[in-house]
């Protein structure tokens, strides 16, 4: 996958397009991302220990990792993804600046 945990990513496609959010979770067996203020659906919960009047809450729902794109830590803009070595190391890089998206 182009993107991991921690990622800064903008949607590029969907009811959410435009929104910006870190990545909270990646599913790479199911290709999917959990992105945080993205796809905001509502579940219901029975009364529980942890939530004991029940009720209807929102949280968010996985989407496709292909609708979302890392943002470029030079410019903030959505960017494509490349690979190089560098010390050593395989790195992911911004397309658009040429920087290095890994920490």
């Amino acid at each position: 996958m182009h993107v991991k945990k921690g990622d800064k990513v903008q949607v590029i496609s969907g009811k959410d397009k435009g929104k910006q959010g870190e990545i909270l979770a990646a599913f790479p067996k199911k290709d999917r991302v959990l992105v945080e203020g993205v796809n905001i659906v509502k579940k219901h919960a029975k009364p529980s220990q942890e939530n004991p009047q029940g009720g209807i809450l929102s949280q968010e729902a996985a989407i496709h990792v292909s609708n979302v794109m890392p943002l470029d830590p030079k410019s903030g803009e959505p960017t494509r993804v490349g690979h190089e070595v560098r010390d050593g190391k395989k790195v992911r890089i911004a397309k658009k600046s040429g920087e290095v998206l890994d920490k």
